[in-house]
């Protein structure tokens, strides 16, 4: 429901470079200059692209490869700079390079949250709506004991089951954001002149988003914890169909203790808006931090080349990182809560994480988000809001993981292309 990709990240883009140096070779392929400060305008203006010359922040970089004052530029006019190693403006492979590595940092990056952690937040969810359960599912060890026994007796779509209708909910949950904000005054971003006015109407637009997206919300709830004995082969549309349903009470049939909408929408939106400030915090705070440390590697003269390009798409990655952790880790209970009072009255059979087979009917009566916690409390304790903890570890490590490897291909890729 919360998309984790940073709104700043951008794994394509960046300005200047090799185009202002092209129309300059081709506009004056003959023009010498006579002075320094000539010179100066086109090698000692700090470009913001990655693989710039200027490696260390106030510096200006030697001007490698550059005739002297009074000698004419030489050359064809398409390429002014050819090579692009030594120091000088990057050649056409090594901007390639860039923009390559940025689009797959991003993609790989996407893939991990989306795809590689899907079955640890299908046996979260399942673990924390299973009331019955004895065993918490505190650590990773556990967990991974159970992932092995319900990928043995049911195969390996029992893992992996509901993950279309995730990607329909992130799709509803921006789109309605977008139109919402189009036919609205409700801001969709915050400029740094903010008030407490923008910042309660952008807050406003979050909330009427998680609104919209509620039902969808809850049948992909229940496609992610239904078990895959009883489960009937779906189509990916089924989660529109039952966001619909559910909203115009029609489609599959639901019991008495059914919750309605209107009394989902409390821990629903708050669990949104609480998610959505502590990832932007969090986020904000990193970055900042990773920027300062940037700055004091560049006056220290430490940076490599490789280093700088690095510290061009990273820091971001790194920044959404621990802001999906912290939320998720600091939110815990309250999405324990808020899963259970979706998942109520639906009919959902859930696997047994007890014992890795058979299955159990979902059968609470809460009446509320408050009667929900104060049953959590006396019959299951404290630890009964943390119930399948051990998968949120697991999932940030493999993320943890894959940035790294990431990095090092990235790096490896640099390097020999240098």
């Amino acid at each position: 429901m919360h998309p984790r990709r940073p709104d700043g990240f951008d794994g394509l883009g960046y300005r200047g470079g090799v185009r202002d140096e092209q129309g300059f070779g081709g506009a004056f392929p003959a023009r010498s200059f006579s002075s320094a400060s000539d010179l100066s305008h086109w090698v000692t203006t700090p470009p913001d692209i990655p693989g710039s010359r200027n490696l260390h922040w106030g510096e200006k970089s030697p001007p490698y490869g550059v005739p002297g004052p009074s000698t004419p530029l030489e050359g064809p006019a398409e390429e002014p700079f050819p090579g692009g190693g030594g120091g000088g403006v990057p050649g056409q492979s090594t901007e390639q390079l860039n923009r390559f590595a940025g689009f797959g940092i991003g993609l790989a990056s996407l893939f991990t949250e989306n795809v590689l952690a899907h079955p640890c937040i299908v046996l979260r969810r399942q673990c924390q709506v299973n009331y019955h359960a004895r065993h918490y599912h505190l650590t990773p060890f556990t967990v991974i004991n159970i992932m092995y026994s319900f990928n043995k007796t049911q195969g390996p779509r029992a893992l992996w089951k509901g993950m279309g209708s995730t990607f329909i909910v992130q799709g509803v949950t921006l789109g309605a954001e977008g139109i919402i904000s189009e036919f609205t005054p409700l801001p969709r971003e915050i400029s740094h002149k903010w008030n407490p006015k923008q910042i309660g109407e952008h807050l406003l637009l979050k909330s009427l988003t998680y609104m919209v997206a509620m039902p969808f919300y809850s049948a992909s709830l229940i496609e992610t914890v239904q078990s895959e004995i009883i489960r009937d082969n779906t189509g990916i549309l089924e989660c529109v169909k039952e966001g619909i349903g559910r909203v115009i009470g029609l489609g599959v049939p639901h019991s008495k203790r059914l919750l309605p909408l209107l009394s989902l929408i409390f821990p629903t939106v708050l669990h949104g808006v609480l998610h959505y400030i502590i990832s932007s915090i969090i986020q904000k705070f990193v970055l900042l931090i990773l920027k300062r440390k940037t700055y004091s590697s560049h006056l220290a003269e430490s940076t490599s080349p490789v280093q700088s390009m690095l510290d061009a798409y990273f820091p971001e990655l790194i920044a959404n990182f621990a802001a999906s952790l912290c939320s998720d880790v600091i939110l815990y209970p309250l999405e324990t809560v808020l899963h259970r009072l979706h998942i109520q009255g639906t009919r959902t059979i859930i696997d047994n994480t007890d014992l890795g087979y058979e299955v159990l009917p979902i059968n609470t009566q809460y009446e509320g988000m408050r009667d929900c916690i104060n049953t959590i409390r006396q019959e299951e304790g404290v630890l009964g809001f943390y119930k399948g903890f051990g998968a949120v570890i697991i999932q940030y490590t493999l993320h943890a993981a894959v940035l790294q490897i990431t990095k090092i291909i990235y790096s490896t890729l640099l390097q020999n292309s240098a």
